[in-house]
């Protein structure tokens, strides 16, 4: 801890015990008892200190306002990392103890209406920001209590930016124009953080504006660039265990909507077989995001979240096939995002799901696979 906010501390601790606000008047007498010169810029600097840990979130405040920054990790009080589009990097800033972590996330989770308490050590929210919060105590974590802050794009990347940056390449690019174009329904896949909500977002934003987009996410992400967006958000249950609302429950509710593009955010669970269900009974150009390692990996993917609605294998092989044609990988490398590979999705001679690939691309290589043919059919 610096000397700035040691001095924050002391001061906010003093306030506590003879029972004042946070007043000019009553932070430069804390600070007079402390033996400190009082100046009218310390006083301001001590108060902006306390009203920042009191609001916002503390001392992670500076980092939010990072150019580029999509994550802040806090394990424990003396270990704070962010990423701003480079990789993980060590920051300076530092907590009091596991204490001081522990009430930052306490404070943040109440500030949504959740708890975060040994009755419930873990939880994972919205805040009102838009920033994603996820906590897990101390006791169940080590090395103390690890909060999550995913922050959300303050802008839209669109798909021209996207190429600008190299993060597509000329005809992946055309390829994805083309989806959106000729509504066939497809999913990006990739790891945490590889940019599928983002590449997403730039997709849908090249939806014609005369069509209504309907998004269904556990937490709010998506934020794509258009004039008719229609967003429903998950909902845990409340203390009682009343007020639960499911992804499920969300994707049926949006089929009632007239939706004229279907976009579940993340497909994690049950809602694929509501999905499925959906885009094999009209309702073209659905999309989605799911975690996948490879677009080779989809099928098996896809069929074990079926499994999780009850939808039985021969079943999701079915409506898989006849639903989702298309899968775009997307691959996060030190250079930054990367769309790497665009794949069709078929049933095999013995009915079985297989994903071949249609490009694929190594660093600035990009090489035709044997898909290819069937991509441009389904684009056709």
């Amino acid at each position: 801890m610096n000397r700035r906010e040691d001095l924050v501390s002391q001061v906010r601790q003093h306030l506590a015990v003879i029972g004042k606000h946070a007043s000019a008047d009553h932070i430069a007498e804390a600070l007079r008892s402390t033996g400190q010169v009082v100046s009218d810029s310390l006083v301001l600097a001590i108060q902006e200190g306390i009203a920042r840990d009191s609001t916002g979130v503390g001392v992670l405040e500076p980092l939010l306002h990072l150019t580029g920054v999509t994550d802040i990790l806090v394990n424990g009080p003396d270990q704070v990392y962010v990423d701003c589009g480079h990789g993980l990097e060590a920051t300076d800033i530092r907590f009091e103890d596991d204490d001081a972590v522990r009430q930052l996330g306490v404070r943040l989770a109440a500030s949504v209406g959740r708890r975060l308490d040994d009755g419930s050590p873990f939880v994972d929210a919205r805040l009102r920001n838009g920033v994603r919060f996820h906590a897990v105590l101390g006791g169940i974590a080590d090395p103390g209590t690890c909060l999550s802050l995913r922050v959300p794009a303050t802008g839209s990347l669109s798909l021209d930016r996207w190429e600008e940056l190299g993060s597509v390449d000329p005809r992946s690019a055309q390829i994805l124009r083309r989806l959106i174009d000729k509504k066939v329904a497809f999913l990006i896949c990739g790891g945490t953080g590889s940019g599928k909500t983002t590449l997403l977002s730039a997709m849908l934003s090249l939806v014609p504006s005369e069509e209504r987009i309907v998004v269904v996410e556990d937490s709010r992400e998506l934020d794509p660039c258009h004039p008719h967006v229609i967003r429903l958000e998950s909902r845990p249950a409340n203390g009682e265990g009343a007020g639960l609302v499911t992804m499920t429950d969300l994707v049926r509710q949006a089929l009632r909507m007239r939706p004229d593009r279907l976009v579940v955010g993340e497909v994690r669970g049950a809602e694929l077989r509501d999905l499925l269900q959906a885009l094999n009974t009209g309702h073209e150009g659905g999309c989605g995001t799911v975690h996948a390692n490879s677009v080779a990996d989809m099928p098996a993917r896809l069929e074990a979240l079926a499994a999780l609605g009850g939808l039985a294998q021969d079943a999701t092989r079915a409506q898989v096939a006849a639903a989702i044609r298309v899968v775009v990988q997307v691959t996060r490398r030190g250079s930054g995002r990367q769309v790497s590979e665009i794949g069709v999705i078929a049933r095999d001679s013995s009915q079985r799901l297989r994903a071949r690939t249609a490009l694929t691309r190594v660093d600035d290589t990009v090489t035709q696979g044997e898909a290819m043919g069937e991509l441009t059919e389904v684009l056709s």
